[in-house]
């Protein structure tokens, strides 16, 4: 099907200014066919690529970099009726996530945590860009502490910015202390939110959650939504870390305790990775009533934030 006069002068601009997956995704809009009639039309062509991929590519969640997927956007430019290397000239131009100084300084899982190469290998099968192309503007983790002083579960209200087109999950980690049973571990989503897909690593204690938004996303819109983990498997908690891959955002963790395991002291700290040695200490006083500590950080950098506690 020819596009409209206005749809034809969306889709030249799109092609002159990128990036590629709003000209990807102008043109199958221009041309009005689905993804699953595209993925057949490449296979006709021997060129076998997921709906899936094909969907990430004009969200922006991914970009094709390999040998057939370069195949495939050549192919495309065919199929859609494109003037010959028109998209696969913006394969060449910067990605804009990749240039924007906030994204690059980015620290990798395998460096934050002791379970970071388990983690890492979960996320590559999610097929996901690691940063899932949110800021996150604030986050408030709460942490519950149950009667024989195992972690209980954690809950998480997180406030994100969009910084790619069409984003629409967002990928939780959860690493449980040693002995976790990550086949117990459940997922939950409180709001506006729903589980994906959920993958497991039981040697490493870690599950990870893809959890879909109620919306699609566009650069700059934000998010509000709500998580968490019930995990409860494993023994007597000694500490409770984050790892931050990017700077930027605010941080609470408040972490409660059961009345029946209280601990006698408890004390906030920063680290630059799991094996560093820990600055930023501070003691915290539980309240009272309420058995709790938390710790407040406005402007996140790179690295680790924690509160341990002893046990008498």
């Amino acid at each position: 099907m020819r596009p409209t006069t206005d749809s034809a002068a969306e889709l030249a601009e799109a092609l002159r200014t990128g990036p590629f997956h709003v000209a990807l995704r102008t043109a199958l809009a221009a041309r009005r066919l689905p993804l699953h009639r595209v993925q057949h039309r490449l296979a006709a062509r021997g060129i076998k690529i997921g709906v899936t991929s094909l969907s990430y590519w004009q969200q922006g969640a991914r970009r094709p970099r390999r040998t057939e997927s370069v195949r495939a956007v050549r192919a495309l430019e065919q199929i859609l009726e494109l003037p010959y290397g028109s998209l696969v000239r913006l394969l060449t131009a910067p990605d804009a996530a990749a240039t924007d100084p906030a994204r690059t300084a980015a620290r990798s899982y395998r460096a934050l945590l002791t379970a970071g190469a388990a983690v890492e290998g979960l996320l590559a099968g999610l097929e996901l860009p690691a940063d899932g192309g949110l800021h996150t503007v604030g986050h408030h983790e709460r942490v519950r502490i149950g009667r024989a002083g195992e972690l209980r579960d954690r809950a998480s209200q997180h406030v994100v910015r969009a910084h790619r087109d069409g984003v629409d999950r967002y990928l939780a980690v959860h690493h449980g202390d040693p002995g976790c049973d990550t086949d117990r571990v459940k997922v939950l989503a409180y709001e506006n939110c729903r589980p994906g897909r959920i993958r497991r690593d039981r040697e490493a204690g870690v599950v990870v959650a893809e959890l879909l938004f109620d919306a699609r996303l566009r650069p700059g819109d934000t998010y509000v939504f709500g998580y968490g983990f019930v995990d409860g498997t494993a023994g007597r908690s000694a500490e409770y870390v984050r790892g931050f891959s990017y700077a930027g955002g605010q941080y609470v963790l408040q972490v409660r305790f059961d009345e029946a395991a209280l601990p006698v002291r408890c004390r906030r700290f920063s680290q630059n990775g799991p094996g560093a040695p820990r600055g930023g200490l501070a003691d915290l006083t539980p309240s009272g009533r309420h058995r709790s500590v938390h710790l407040v950080e406005t402007g996140v950098r790179r690295g680790i934030l924690g509160i341990a506690w002893d046990w008498e």
